[in-house]
């Protein structure tokens, strides 16, 4: 029987220098391929996670902050409070009592 190939595995370094380079468009894919020893599909693949995680590359820099886990309750906490003092007033106010 022949010997079985082992699976090549890229760094992440590698696969955006090549994903980059067929990004700019200056070779084809198929010539890429060809010059780093890659299947050109997987250099499409590359290319496409590049494009679509682009976008999130700079989400989050000015934005909202997250709420931390810790804020989340007293804060509901706080509303609940504010929202049981304006029912009373209300019902005070109105002159209705329920049980």
């Amino acid at each position: 029987m022949g010997e079985r190939k082992k699976r090549q595995v890229f760094s992440p370094e590698f696969k955006a220098k090549v994903g980059l380079e067929a990004i700019r468009g200056l070779k084809t894919v198929n010539e890429l391929g060809q010059e780093y020893g890659v299947h050109p599909v997987q250099i499409s693949q590359w290319k496409k996670a590049i494009l679509e995680q682009s976008e999130k590359l700079f989400e989050g820099k000015r934005g909202p902050k997250p709420l931390s886990e810790h804020q989340e309750p007293d804060r509901l906490y706080g509303e609940i409070g504010r929202l049981k003092m304006e029912l009373d007033w209300l019902k005070k106010k109105s002159g209705i009592s329920l049980p």
